[in-house]
């Protein structure tokens, strides 16, 4: 059994709050895109993970696909078989758009048809969160409005699909835990559950995401493709997540002409 884990960009992110546990409460649109990894599993004596494409950091074990795997089998003992995993990434790490979080996410969903264990999406929701913060979106993936930790949400009425988005990935690492440690919290400046009346065209004026100064402090070639991005015709452009990628939002068809080393999808 396979699947198509995709991935996400964030339509504005705030961060508003820090948390006694450590944690950041947050505001943020999270919108789904077509940039997919395949996972499959399949019966084995012994349950082992295969990483293809991409470059996979860290151990197996660390991964989040296995440790979805570990997490069901934990809280279902016996209901989870010995399985080989087939991991192909093509969506770049690292770069904010929730690749590894997506493949955590898509695991559980994966793993609840093939062993039939009938968990609801609320379930699934709260198994989610214990693999990371971005993971709960992917339960549902489609258009959320989330807070808290990310785990908050409820759907948001957008559809970007009359607009191409182009999203780049320069390939430059930048540390979510050093991103927020410069970042001071603060309410959000605008309401993003408002985001479905407010046009596209009008996106540059009052959404945001917080994390852009102080990546672009640091990494200005994270800056410059943004800018390049709207210099080739961007409605709104806008790193995604803590970084490094960007996108932006063009008119259907319209394609930016961008001459560089980064990771380029298009829709």
């Amino acid at each position: 059994m396979l699947c198509f884990p995709d991935c996400k960009i964030n339509l504005g992110l705030y961060v508003t709050e820090r948390r006694t546990d450590g944690y950041h409460n947050l505001e943020t649109v999270f919108y789904p895109l077509p940039w997919q990894d395949v996972l499959e599993i399949v019966p084995a004596e012994h349950t082992r993970m295969h990483p293809h494409g991409r470059p996979v950091n860290g151990s197996s074990e660390n991964n989040l696909v296995f440790k979805a795997l570990m997490l069901l089998q934990e809280q279902y003992p016996g209901q989870i078989p010995p399985l080989d995993i087939h991991l192909l990434k093509n969506i770049p790490m690292g770069a904010g758009l929730g690749g590894g979080s997506s493949n955590g996410a898509y695991m559980l969903n994966l793993l609840n048809d093939y062993c039939a264990l009938g968990l609801s999406q609320k379930v699934l929701t709260a198994l989610a969160l214990q693999l990371g913060s971005d993971c709960p979106f992917f339960i549902y993936d489609t258009p959320q409005f989330a807070k808290g930790r990310g785990e908050q949400m409820q759907p948001v009425s957008i559809d970007l699909s009359a607009y191409s988005i182009q999203v780049l990935c320069p390939g430059v690492h930048v540390s979510t835990a050093e991103a927020f440690k410069l970042i001071t919290p603060k309410p959000a400046s605008f309401d993003l559950r408002e985001i479905s009346s407010l046009p596209v065209t009008e996106w540059r004026q009052y959404i945001a995401n917080d994390f852009e100064r102080p990546v672009f402090q640091q990494h200005p070639e994270i800056a410059d493709l943004k800018d390049a991005l709207y210099q080739q015709g961007a409605i709104y452009a806008s790193m995604t997540g803590s970084g490094s990628a960007v996108y932006g939002i063009f008119e259907k068809g319209h394609k930016a002409e961008i001459n560089t080393p980064a990771d380029i999808f298009y829709t």
